[in-house]
């Protein structure tokens, strides 16, 4: 049996006869085979894919652990100083000095974190950081005077300045760039738990005798440190770090596990190793890095005024005041039984978390500056409406009820705007060699904004009441829409190589991607 040769059809002769059928098999048979090792491989490359983005994720959570233990001692003191005051015979002035001190002190840990992070590294920067704020938790919870009070609230401040300034780098660094953003608010919205956690310890413990219910409260702060202990075999160390101590090959292997292919891991590790050219901490000395800081080039000022810009307004919008001091703001409304102040206080706290996890889908996909816009301006007109709800409808059922929704408006709009995407910014803007020296200069500007704000709320007050008081933060807060506008630049989608070169062009930083009225598209007509 011979085989037939066709007529040629569309370029190719047609076989016929029985030779030909079995031909056409086989060749079934190729194609299937075909088939199935291009399914195998993409099967091979989504399950690789989501491993990487699981791996990724848990970096940033765990390195985002120190976070959590900020924001619940900014929850649980809201509450604890209730019983303090009554169980210690504190002043008005020691109250504010024991709440405020805490952020004063840790611009000493966000100073220290920048040289202290590139000297050992990111990752056990983070450690240091959690050990010293356990130290200080721990000492606040046995004492027994004022004095002994501020020992451990000064320890705990170095640990939160360590903590505040070192995560959002580290996640940054580790990051590929489509997730950066989401991943960079990580540490924002442990916060924003840390605080519920705080609110929902005070109202749960309310009910013990005065001499022990703030030291179980401030006492429960240290059960995180387990979860950081273990997130350190967890979490590499950064290769932007590992880059800069010319240790290669193990940089290598950590980006090809937060990477989703070789080409990208190559073409990662290339452009760290052209921004760390001249930022290896073995020519570069810390007194160079400072000198540069402090004489900068036009766009590392440029760098610099919105990195640190953005941080103080963060804080001088009066957020801390509002969460420190929750239980006087409705106390002023109206609300006279503790546990009515600490429930209301749980409220807020559970409004700030919420609002936190929308950013985070947020932020990569609409960009920085649109949600910078809705937050400014939003929390504005909250600044605004709780100043009037205080000044002139205290004190009835209304009032309560207004006062408690303009303060969980105000602490969401934060939440879902220059909460996350302050720490997201001012921690990818920086060029690799100045980055942990010039983040933790905008952390210490946040620590400081904060301090001078708690530790004077209670005498301004006094000065000129809450309502006036909120007047004032709603008129800092609409300058802070015209900062934004300015100031920052759209890096979404960027690269931090990229965006380092977004600064060197001022019309590009001033002008950006985004004006005021692409922020139309996050708002319901």
């Amino acid at each position: 049996m011979g085989v037939e040769v066709g007529e040629e059809e569309d370029g190719g002769l047609i076989l016929k006869g029985k030779r030909n059928r079995y031909e056409r098999m086989d060749s079934g048979f190729a194609a299937e085979e075909e088939d199935d090792a291009d399914v195998g491989s993409r099967r091979q490359g989504e399950i690789k894919n989501s491993n990487t983005q699981k791996f990724v994720i848990a970096c940033a959570l765990f390195a985002s652990l120190n976070s959590v233990l900020l924001g619940y001692d900014v929850g649980v003191m809201s509450g604890a100083i209730l019983f303090m005051k009554e169980d210690l015979n504190l002043t008005e002035v020691q109250l504010e000095v024991l709440v405020g001190i805490l952020s004063i002190i840790s611009l000493l840990g966000s100073l220290a974190g920048g040289k202290t992070s590139d000297a050992i590294g990111r990752k056990w920067t983070i450690a240091l950081a959690a050990v010293i704020f356990q130290s200080g938790a721990a000492i606040m919870s046995l004492a027994s005077s004022f004095t002994v009070l501020m020992i451990g609230r000064l320890l705990a401040g170095i640990g939160i300045g360590f903590g505040v300034m070192i995560a959002p780098v580290y996640i940054a660094e580790i990051s590929p760039t489509i997730t950066r953003g989401r991943l960079t608010s990580f540490p924002e919205i442990c916060v924003n738990l840390g605080i519920l956690l705080g609110y929902i310890s005070n109202y749960a413990f309310s009910g013990l005798p005065v001499h022990i219910s703030w030291r179980v409260m401030l006492g429960v702060g240290i059960l995180p440190s387990v979860f950081i202990g273990f997130a350190l075999f967890v979490i590499p160390e950064s290769p932007r770090w590992l880059v800069m101590r010319n240790r290669i090959d193990e940089a290598r292997l950590v980006l090809a596990k937060t990477n989703e292919s070789e080409r990208e891991v190559e073409m990662r590790l290339s452009e760290i190793q052209q921004a760390a050219r001249f930022a290896n901490v073995e020519t570069y000395d810390s007194k160079a890095i400072w000198r540069e800081l402090l004489n900068p080039t036009p766009g590392v000022r440029r760098m610099l005024i919105t990195g640190c810009g953005i941080q103080c307004f963060q804080q001088i919008t009066g957020i801390d005041a509002t969460v420190y001091y929750s239980p006087t703001i409705f106390k002023e409304a109206g609300i006279k039984e503790k546990t009515q102040l600490l429930a209301a206080t749980v409220a807020v706290g559970f409004t700030k978390t919420m609002l936190i996890l929308i950013a985070i889908f947020l932020i990569d996909k609409v960009g920085r500056k649109p949600l910078l816009y809705v937050s400014t301006i939003g929390m504005t007109v909250c600044l605004l409406g709780l100043s009037v709800t205080l000044a002139f409808m205290g004190n009835g059922k209304v009032g309560i009820l207004l006062a408690i929704l303009w303060v969980c408006g105000n602490v969401a709009f934060f939440s879902v705007g220059i909460g996350p995407v302050c720490w997201v910014v001012s921690s990818e803007i920086f060029p690799l060699r100045l980055r942990a020296q010039a983040s933790a200069l905008g952390a210490v500007g946040s620590r400081v904004s904060s301090g001078v704000v708690t530790m004077s709320f209670l005498s301004v007050t006094r000065m000129i009441t809450v309502g006036g008081t909120f007047f004032l933060f709603a008129i800092i807060s609409a300058l802070s829409v015209i900062f934004v506008h300015k100031c920052v630049p759209e890096t979404k989608g960027k690269s931090l190589e990229q965006i380092e070169m977004l600064f060197q062009d001022e019309k590009e930083w001033q002008g950006g991607e985004v004006e005021l009225g692409d922020a139309e598209r996050l708002v319901p007509k």
